[in-house]
């Protein structure tokens, strides 16, 4: 029986043994090439985005960048992967390296192609076989950022990169509503991705139509929510509460957000089996576009309607309790609750209070809220008014006349009125004693001879220069208001003269935030600064900005392959460094000497261009 246990334990070693030298056999030096379709392909169509891994293993080289496949045109290329093991063979330790590089391409030419071997030190790869079809028929029901917005306000919309994974969708607190009823619009972010990095909108989203108030009432964290049998993180990113102000149907556009996510992608290893990788990525999403019915006001309309459509309460107040004829008094009406507060309008009171009380413009003191679903507060009035002579004196009552959509109906707050006792003063007309004026009718001699001659005032110089001066000043002011809307008829050619000078601008305040070591806003200038000038510069749209735009657009006028090469890099530098860990003062003043010698020798390149005007 023991000798039996010690045959299966030598048989055991010898099989560790074995494993670890065929492990051992398998981590030595190689470089492994491999090509594949982008996500969800099969086969790598013209047009088509694919992947080629580049494995380096146990060789301290790295491979070339490569700048000649056949039939497709390098977009990245970088190191996505490391890996290492240790291993203990007879107490002996060895260490395994691998590398993972990855150059993303997008196929231009249909053929059969190979590509390699390549060398990495004295070490050369396998070649690889890969063909290039025609391109794939467009597909009519999938979203392209140049289809239509749907008009489901429940069926999220992809614009660019967006994908399943990510959407945005907008909400209303009611699809019908009466013009000025306050309604609630919210754009809600959806996510299963790892992490979101960054949230930026070009613009507000188009409410034409409408008055607008942005809400603070959004999202700080992340809730989760079930939508369509799967599971998201989400936000509330936008909140606006807006007015209608005209019958009809309504529409609201969405604006386009760049959203910046981390991305898993998942592979198999032969020996730790499934692992992931993070990348970072980024989107381009737009929400649904939704359709508001705009009811009129309930005729007949209120002849004192005040234009308050919501829930409102009126009350006044007297501060003072002594009143003199010709000296001035206030009375005070404030207006709360909630609705289109900020557009009510009060009674003209010079037309209600008593002749013998002059009223004058009212100051105003607002309390206004923004908040979750309405707009609420109170705004205060107070009214000046000198009584004019003594006596008693009756102030009316106020009437606020509003419309409820609670109700459907309009209805009345009353502000009381006063009455009031008037003191005569000093200055009043019943006090003041009749003047009586006295003339004298002795006439003073004429002491001095009158001339004969008389030269009018129209025959002198001073006469006309009157004239001449005005007239100098209008023609001077005509051609320069003329020359100015000439210069200022094109804002497109505007913003592309004063591309440079918005640069500088947005370099100066990226340096206040370098002195200041704030890295985030650091960054994220930087990356207004780039984008800004060559979006203004070469007068690409924001909502088309994107890497593959500008590279086509500065090739356009003629700007070298090494400066395009060489901004791109920059902004994947500058986003990198963004998201980085870690960094220091020296990285971000790098990276400001960096992007100040881009703007040069890319002014210095449009100045040299054959091309005088982009089209």
């Amino acid at each position: 029986m023991f000798r039996k246990r010690r045959t299966s334990l030598s048989g055991l070693i010898g099989m560790i043994i074995g494993i670890a030298l065929f492990t051992g056999d398998l981590y030595a030096q190689s470089v492994t090439l491999s090509i594949s379709p982008g996500r969800g392909k099969r086969e790598i169509s013209v047009g088509d985005i694919f992947y080629m891994s580049v494995q380096v293993e146990d060789l301290d080289g790295s491979p070339a960048k490569p700048d000649n496949m056949p039939g497709a045109k390098l977009l990245y290329f970088e190191r996505t992967g490391h890996f290492s093991s240790m291993t203990n063979i007879s107490g002996k330790m060895t260490q395994s390296v691998r590398y993972t590089y990855t150059a993303t391409f997008k196929a231009e030419k249909e053929g059969q192609y190979s590509y390699g071997p390549i060398s990495v030190g004295s070490v050369k790869s396998n070649t690889v076989n890969y063909a290039i079809g025609a391109p794939m028929p467009a597909q009519p029901q999938t979203p392209s950022p140049s289809a239509g917005r749907s008009s489901d306000p429940d069926k999220p919309e992809y614009i660019g990169k967006g994908d399943g994974n990510l959407f945005l969708r907008a909400e209303i607190s009611q699809s019908s509503a009466y013009v000025q009823q306050a309604l609630v619009y919210t754009v809600k972010l959806y996510s299963s991705y790892d992490a979101i990095k960054f949230i930026g909108a070009t613009e507000s989203p188009k409410f034409d139509g409408f008055v607008v108030e942005e809400s603070k009432d959004i999202s700080e964290s992340l809730d989760y929510e079930t939508y369509n049998d799967k599971t998201y993180a989400t936000a509330i990113i936008a909140r606006y509460i807006i007015f209608p102000q005209q019958e009809g149907k309504l529409q609201i556009k969405g604006n386009t957000y760049t959203v910046s996510v981390d991305e898993r992608e998942f592979y198999h290893d032969p020996f730790f089996g499934g692992l992931s990788v993070s990348r970072p990525k980024q989107l381009n999403v737009t929400p649904n576009e939704l359709t508001i019915n705009v009811k009129g006001l309930p005729k007949p309309i209120p002849a004192d309607f005040s234009g308050g459509v919501g829930n409102f309460k009126l009350t006044s107040s007297l501060p003072d309790q002594k009143f003199v004829s010709n000296q001035a008094a206030s009375i005070v009406y404030n207006i709360s609750g909630s609705g289109n507060i900020k557009y009510i309008t009060l009674p003209n009171l010079s037309q209600i209070f008593p002749p013998e009380l002059e009223v004058y413009s009212p100051s105003s003191e607002s309390n206004v809220n923004v908040g979750r679903s309405t707009v609420s507060g109170d705004i205060k009035y107070d009214y000046s008014f000198m009584p004019l002579e003594s006596g008693t004196f009756k102030i009316p009552d106020v009437k606020l006349v509003y419309f409820n959509p609670d109700s459907n109906r309009y209805e009345t707050s009353v502000a009381k009125g006063y009455t009031i006792g008037v003191e005569q003063g000093k200055g009043s007309d019943k006090s003041q004693s009749n003047i009586k004026t006295r003339f004298n009718p002795t006439l003073l001699p004429v002491v001095s001879k009158l001339s004969t001659i008389h030269r009018p005032y129209v025959y002198g110089f001073l006469y006309w220069l009157f004239y001449i001066i005005p007239l100098g000043i209008l023609i001077v002011s005509y051609v320069s208001y003329r020359s100015y809307l000439s210069s200022h008829s094109d804002l497109i050619a505007l913003k592309s003269r004063k591309a440079g000078k918005m640069a500088r601008k947005r370099l100066r305040k990226a340096m206040i935030y370098m002195k200041g070591n704030d890295k985030e806003n650091f960054y994220d200038e930087i990356i207004r600064s780039l984008w800004g000038y060559v979006g203004d510069k070469l007068k690409i749209p924001t909502s088309e900005l994107s890497r593959e735009n500008v590279a086509g657009k500065l090739a356009m006028r003629d700007i070298s392959d090494n400066m395009i090469e060489g901004f791109i890099n920059l902004l994947d530098e500058v986003e990198y460094e963004k998201y980085a860990p870690s960094g220091s003062a020296n990285d971000m003043n790098t990276i400001y000497e960096q992007t100040v010698d881009m703007m040069n020798n890319l002014e210095e390149g449009f100045r040299k261009s054959k091309t005088a005007e982009y089209v």
